[in-house]
């Protein structure tokens, strides 16, 4: 069931993002600079999780800029190591799921995908910790139902009943049966628990689960790149949390913004969240380390962006995202 806990006396918590050579660097020094910028008194630890070398990773995986890495220092960001033991290059969304062990026991934390801004004030997010949540910015991608293939119950209560978990009380029945929405789902752009060992530990428990052993009911159904976001819904569920609309009238609204890709950004994000963009890219120290990556120079500092942006209504969006991908490619606009 949705619940709206009421917010708690102010408590240290910790930021958690992944870091790693490539694109991943770039953004998470993006993240941690709005950070500081949008919500200056942020007490906790900002800890930027790097997966190691080893043999899931064919190429060197940690941040591979040392100006990136002396970035994040200056701006007060930790960087924390950690082993790949089950996924690494061949589902590296599994980075998400392997870090939560690395960081501090008995610690609340919340996790952001990289590709996120701050973009307000992170101290005023009524979190409760104790009930667990996550990103209710999501679409119907997960399951695709086949035309004579099972539904959207028996798909999920195929899972619940996977990890011995109480289906029916997961449902929100002012949703109708058979609609995505009537089901626990989320986007992993954001999660947040009481402690990240024990949510990781039964994350990463259901998750090889279902990748090594899916139900008969999954035999249609892709798991990548969706196998975090359909273990994500059980975790929670079996730690006592759910739906949390008060968190998520904040995130994924006035106080960040999961953009995903920087040309997507441009196209269907807000004005407030292009201006945060160019105000955090601003500083020299920043600027100088911004520019080593093309999509960020281009997009940013040389005004690509604007034409994306430019190319699109904002009253009138395209509905469906690949729509508004194909339109920025056709006019060759298109970076990641």
């Amino acid at each position: 069931m949705a619940r709206k806990p009421a917010k708690k006396a102010e408590q240290l918590f910790n930021i958690a993002l992944v870091g790693q050579s490539g694109r991943l660097e770039y953004e998470a020094l993006l993240f941690v600079a709005s950070l500081r910028a949008k919500s200056p008194n942020f007490k906790g630890r900002v800890l930027i999780a790097e997966p190691q070398p080893g043999p899931l990773w064919p190429k060197d995986p940690r941040i591979g800029n040392g100006d990136v890495r002396a970035a994040l220092a200056d701006l007060g960001a930790e960087i924390v190591p950690f082993e790949s033991k089950h996924f690494g290059h061949t589902y590296p969304p599994g980075n998400k799921i392997e870090m939560l062990q690395a960081l501090p026991k008995g610690e609340p934390f919340v996790f952001f995908d990289s590709d996120t801004l701050i973009t307000g004030e992170l101290n005023d997010v009524p979190f409760d910790f104790d009930y667990p949540s996550a990103s209710m910015r999501r679409t119907d991608t997960w399951p695709q139902l086949e035309l004579y293939g099972p539904g959207y119950t028996d798909i999920w209560k195929s899972l619940y009943d996977a990890f011995d978990l109480d289906f029916e009380s997961s449902l929100d029945l002012n949703e109708p049966d058979e609609y995505w929405k009537r089901y626990l789902y989320f986007n992993a752009g954001y999660f947040f628990g009481s402690c990240p060992h024990v949510f990781g530990e039964k994350f990463l428990a259901y998750a090889l689960h279902i990748r090594d052993t899916p139900p008969p009911e999954l035999v249609c159904q892709s798991l990548d790149p969706w196998l975090d976001q359909v273990a994500l819904p059980l975790v929670i569920h079996a730690l006592g949390g759910g739906r949390d609309s008060a968190v998520h009238a904040h995130l994924d609204g006035p106080v960040s913004c999961h953009y995903r890709l920087l040309p997507m950004l441009y196209a269907r994000e807000n004005q407030a969240v292009i201006d945060t963009l160019h105000a955090v890219c601003s500083p020299n120290k920043i600027k100088k380390v911004l520019k080593g990556y093309d999509p960020i120079k281009r997009m940013v500092f040389q005004g690509r962006g604007e034409k994306v942006r430019a190319l699109f209504d904002q009253n009138d969006l395209p509905r469906k995202e690949q729509a508004i991908r194909n339109r920025i490619k056709s006019n060759g606009f298109w970076m990641r």
